[in-house]
Parts: C-alpha cells; sequence; structure tokens
C-alpha cells in the first residue's frame, strides 16, 4: 500500500498546476465550514450567555419566552408591571442572595432605556460569567444628586457618536415619537459600557428614580395638561418605584432554584412568575436559530461543489493517462493496483486540502477573533476542533475519498488494450 500511496503522490505533483487549484477549492470550502461552525457554537453560547450568573428572572405571569425577550433582549412589551413591595417580599425569601429590578418602557434615538439600581453593574453577568466592565467613566450614583446621569451601552455609544458629558433626551414608549420627548430632564452620560455581545450593548442605563422623575408630570402615556414639573424640582418629591417591569434574582445555592420557582408562582400578592434563564434561552434559541443550520447547510453544498470539482479535474485527466496506466497493468499492477492508485491520490488531495483548511480557519480566528469580539462582543474560541468540527473534517475526507472511486471505477475498467491502442 505504501508504494502505491508514493506513486500516487509523485503522479499529483506531476500535475501540480492543475491539482493546486482542486486543493485550494477543498482548503476553502474546509476553511468555510469550520469557520461557520466556530461561529455558529460561539454565537448560541453568546446567545445562551446573554445572562449568566442569574438563577431566576421574575416578571408578570406570561409565557417563560416572552418574559426572556422582554427583560433580557428588551423586545415586546411586558403584560403588566409588578410591585415592588411584591420583590422586597421575594428579597426577604431565605433562599435568595440578590435581587435587582429593572424598569423598561422607554427608548432613545429608537435604543431601549432600561431603569435599574446601582447593583445591576456588580450583579449582572454574561457569557462565563463575566461582569460588565465600564469601556469609559463610571456607572451612575444612583442618588439625587446624580439623578439624571445615564450609561450607555457599546452600541449606543458608537452608534450615536457618545462620549463623556454628552447630553441625551429620553422619549415615552418605543421610538421617537413627536411630542414624546422628556425634553425637559435631560441626561448626561457618565459612562460607557465595554462591548459584550449581548442586548447590554444596544441599551441606555438610567436609575430607577430617573424613571420616575421623568414621568411625574405624565399620565397615561400623555404629559398632563397645564402640569410642567422642571427637573431641579423633580428631586424634592418621593421618587421611589413603586411599580418595576421584572426582576433578576440571585440565589445561595442553584439548588433552591425550583424552590423559590415554586414560592414566585404561588405568590398570594399578585401573579408572577420566575423562570430559570438557561431554560428559556434554550427554547427561545430553537425558534430563532434556524439560521444557523442553513448557513451550515449552504457551506456544505460549497464543500460538495469543491469535491466535485475533483472529480471532475481527474475525470478530465484520465484520457490523458490512458498510457500511463496501460504501462504500469503491462508491468503487473493489476486492476486493483490501478483503483487504488487513483482513489489513494484523490484522498491525498482531499486531505492536503482539509488540512490547509483547518491551518487556515485557526490562522483567521486568531487573527479576526479579536477584532470580532471588540466589534460584535462574540468571543470566538481558540481552541481544538470539537466534535462537530471533527464530523465536518471526517465527512470532507469521506466524500472525498467517495468522490476519487468515480474516477478510480473508470480507470479500474479500462483494459490493457484500450490503454495501449486509444481510441481517437
Amino acid at each position: 500500500m505504501r508504494p502505491l500511496l508514493g506513486l500516487a503522490a509523485r503522479s499529483a505533483w506531476n500535475r501540480r498546476a492543475t491539482l493546486s487549484l482542486v486543493v485550494a477549492s477543498i482548503a476553502l470550502a474546509t476553511l468555510l465550514l469550520l469557520a461557520v461552525d466556530r461561529v455558529r457554537v460561539d454565537v448560541r453560547d453568546s446567545f445562551s450567555q446573554a445572562v449568566s450568573g442569574t438563577d431566576l428572572v421574575v416578571g408578570a405571569r406570561t409565557g417563560p419566552v416572552q418574559l426572556m425577550l422582554y427583560a433580557v433582549f428588551h423586545l415586546g412589551g411586558a403584560t403588566n408591571n409588578i410591585r415592588m413591595s411584591s420583590l422586597e417580599a421575594i428579597a426577604r425569601h431565605r433562599a435568595v442572595a440578590w435581587v435587582v429590578p429593572i424598569s423598561l418602557g422607554d427608548s432613545h434615538r429608537g435604543f431601549p432605556v432600561m431603569g435599574t439600581t446601582v447593583d445591576y453593574f456588580e450583579r449582572f453577568l454574561h457569557g462565563d460569567r463575566e461582569p460588565l466592565v465600564l469601556a469609559q467613566g463610571r456607572p451612575f450614583s444612583g442618588g439625587i444628586d446624580g439623578l439624571y446621569e445615564a450609561v450607555a451601552g457599546a452600541e449606543v455609544a458608537q452608534a450615536l457618536g457618545y462620549r463623556l458629558g454628552a447630553s441625551i433626551t429620553l422619549s415615552h414608549g418605543v421610538g421617537a415619537i413627536p411630542g414624546a420627548q422628556h425634553a425637559d430632564k435631560p441626561f448626561s452620560v457618565v459612562g460607557v459600557l465595554a462591548r459584550t455581545g449581548t442586548p447590554v450593548d444596544r441599551t441606555v442605563h438610567v436609575s430607577l428614580p430617573a424613571i420616575e422623575a421623568i414621568h411625574l408630570d405624565w399620565a397615561g402615556g400623555a404629559p398632563m395638561p397645564g402640569m410642567r414639573i422642571p427637573a431641579d424640582q423633580a428631586r424634592k418629591f418621593d421618587l421611589a418605584p413603586k411599580e418595576v417591569t421584572a426582576a433578576f434574582v440571585g440565589l445561595k445555592s442553584r439548588a433552591a432554584a425550583f424552590a423559590v420557582q415554586r414560592h414566585v408562582a404561588d405568590f398570594a400578592g399578585e401573579p408572577l412568575m420566575a423562570v430559570l434563564p438557561g431554560v428559556a434561552l434554550d427554547e427561545l434559541w430553537s425558534v430563532v436559530g434556524v439560521g444557523e443550520r442553513v448557513l451550515l447547510a449552504l457551506s456544505g453544498l460549497v464543500a460538495l461543489v469543491s469535491l466535485a470539482g475533483l472529480v471532475a479535474v481527474v475525470l478530465a485527466g484520465l484520457n490523458e493517462r490512458r498510457r500511463e496506466l496501460a504501462v504500469l497493468r503491462a508491468v503487473g499492477a493489476g486492476p486493483r493496483h490501478v483503483l487504488l492508485l487513483l482513489a489513494g491520490e484523490g484522498a491525498l488531495i482531499t486531505c492536503l486540502g482539509a488540512a490547509i483548511g483547518v491551518v487556515l480557519t485557526v490562522l483567521l480566528i486568531a487573527a479576526a477573533g479579536p477584532w470580532i469580539q471588540s466589534r460584535f462582543g462574540v468571543a470566538l474560541k481558540l481552541s481544538a476542533p470539537g466534535e462537530s468540527q471533527g464530523w465536518l473534517l471526517a465527512a470532507v475526507v469521506a466524500t472525498g475519498l467517495l468522490a476519487s472511486l468515480a474516477p478510480a471505477w473508470r480507470a479500474y475498467r479500462l483494459s490493457l488494450a484500450d490503454g495501449l491502442s486509444p481510441r481517437t
């Protein structure tokens, strides 16, 4: 077998100009397959870890996916708010370590605005339990003196060109609606978060008292006629929130998650529900993750086209090699040896292309990974091929071997006389 492989390698080298194009196409197809799979896996991990370190998300009774959509991804709206007194009662449960309330419903130039507490910047984790990091400035103070302070997500700051000290105006509701601006109470950007690859990047963060302050002279989603409370005078009011949209809950032990979940579901004060973020995000991904499978299928088609090119090149050159094969037959090589020779040549070309594709994938991730993480917040892991990538490589090599059998079988059927006296 080894002499045949050596002969196949030398034969391929003699036709290196043509076969190099086939090797390049297989390498690029392998690169595309592995890169797409790597991005697919890491994007899914980033999606499923949009919130980590939070054991439960509490909100008004609705569906788990809907609760995660508006509480974590800030899409859609809550069916009802929940009372702060209810959250305080939940926080007193012996298994609860902390509670971070959030208030949604306002926006800034198309980006969602979220009211929360200063604890949010310490308690909210993403990815592999990574904390929020400020690229510039500091968190809002949360007090009366720093009432109109805001912290912008990375995408907000980049899209709108905000720097520290920028003055921004919030809008009531989602989107910029004429007449729904809180223009009398402008905010100042005191911090810009580093990119996380989560909905945090698209969010403007303010304090819960600030949310109360901008709505003091509003009722029913509109300014109250004849009533206007200036920004400075708003500080004299009781700005403690009475209701919020949802809350992130951390437990002293994750083993108590189901017990606290039942406690919230059975809460007598108002209808509430608590969902496990990981379970709900997996359910949500099953709905929105169709695109990854389509992209992977397209990459597979590219790989098949490249392997079809291998078959076409070998078949096209087969007529030119009929005398070569006939000489091999004349010196004692049997039809089986001819079949193994061409199959081995195709296998070598496929393995070489796949190996180059693996190297190119590693180089691409190493070179572009930091830029992708800083630009999109998706951390591409530079690691050994995982199980799915291993199967993809095996599929490429196996398909290349099967593809090379077509010209090998044709060569197998060539007779000695046909090779020495080819028809013209």
